[in-house]
């Protein structure tokens, strides 16, 4: 495990939590601390209550590859659960995070006895793997320049609120190249090009404007 600070404070503001009577440890990692490493025992499941996390993997030969970003909202180490012994990924804060950390065994009881927590579990499995899904064909059909579109958008979390535009937390255009499988030049190319047409913008942060969506939808 990464460096954290444990708190012994209550866990109010975790609505998911809360509504279902589950009680989690809190713990807090500043950016850049890891959460868990490959190859970690896998004996936790954790709920990000507050920040963004990376996900990478590493292979024989080094080379490292993003896997997903998570956010508020959104659980990770859940693979413990299906017989997981080893965490499959490292997991790194990209922006002060606060987690809420449940035992396995904790975890497997609640999904047991607490029907409005399995609920939410279920519905965040079910909408993570549709996600795999389209990420998978998003790689092999689609251009480099909608890949990177896709991926802005869904960061700004396109969809699932009323505002036109969000602000990102800094990412790093070798952050971005790594989850749509390109390079830094041509994300630097596509990211100017967004800028000029008005699809992003950088003012205290990255901006992302839904008229983005065009790049997608366009054939």
């Amino acid at each position: 495990m990464g460096k954290s600070r444990k708190r012994p404070c209550s866990l109010a503001g975790a609505e998911v939590f809360e509504a279902a009577g589950v009680v989690g440890h809190p713990a807090d990692y500043q950016a850049g601390d890891v959460i868990f490493a490959q190859g970690n025992a896998a004996t936790t499941v954790m709920f990000i209550r507050k920040g963004t996390v990376k996900l990478s993997v590493v292979s024989k030969a080094g080379k490292e590859a993003v896997v997903g970003l998570l956010e508020r909202g959104d659980f990770l180490g859940e693979g413990c659960l299906a017989g997981q012994s080893r965490r499959m990924a490292t997991a790194t804060a990209l922006t002060l995070t606060t987690l809420l950390i449940l035992d396995r065994q904790e975890m497997i009881a609640r999904l047991h006895d607490n029907p409005a927590f399995s609920d939410r579990f279920l519905s965040h499995m079910l909408a993570r793997n549709m996600r795999i899904e389209e990420d998978l064909v998003d790689q092999l059909f689609n251009s480099s320049e909608k890949r990177l579109a896709r991926a802005l958008l869904l960061l700004a979390r396109y969809g699932e609120q009323e505002q036109p535009q969000r602000v990102l937390p800094k990412l790093s255009q070798e952050l971005l190249a790594e989850m749509i499988g390109t390079t830094r030049s041509r994300v630097n190319f596509f990211m100017n090009k967004f800028r000029k047409l008005g699809f992003i913008e950088y003012n205290g942060g990255l901006k992302i404007d839904s008229s983005l969506l065009s790049v997608v939808l366009h054939d």
